[in-house]
């Protein structure tokens, strides 16, 4: 069962109810690694995998939408540069592989 914040009266259920959420972001984490794996698979350049006007795009609008659910936007960018950095290299390295084999 489900509990919001405040009805968490003990660590073990606040504990709890992160562990439900961290097992919810981990499967959309993994959902949207197949769809950055399908990118890699369509673009044909390494330097595609990079393009800062679209990382400069996603941020802001990361930024505005933490701002919008009260969480600290520098946090929000954090996480999603970490994010963004890490899918630039899996691309590059998927399409070095693909040209090498070609």
């Amino acid at each position: 069962m489900t509990k919001s914040p405040a009805e968490c009266t003990t660590k073990e259920d606040v504990r709890a109810e992160i562990d439900r959420i961290d097992q919810a972001l981990l499967t959309l984490f993994a959902e949207r690694h197949r769809y950055v794996t399908r990118m890699a698979q369509i673009k044909t350049d390494p330097h595609e995998a990079y393009d800062p006007k679209r990382i400069d795009a996603m941020i802001a609008k990361q930024r505005s939408r933490a701002e919008e659910l009260d969480l600290d936007e520098d946090q929000a960018e954090l996480i999603w540069r970490t994010l963004i950095d890490w899918n630039v290299n899996y691309e590059k390295g998927i399409i070095v592989a693909r040209k090498r084999m070609e």
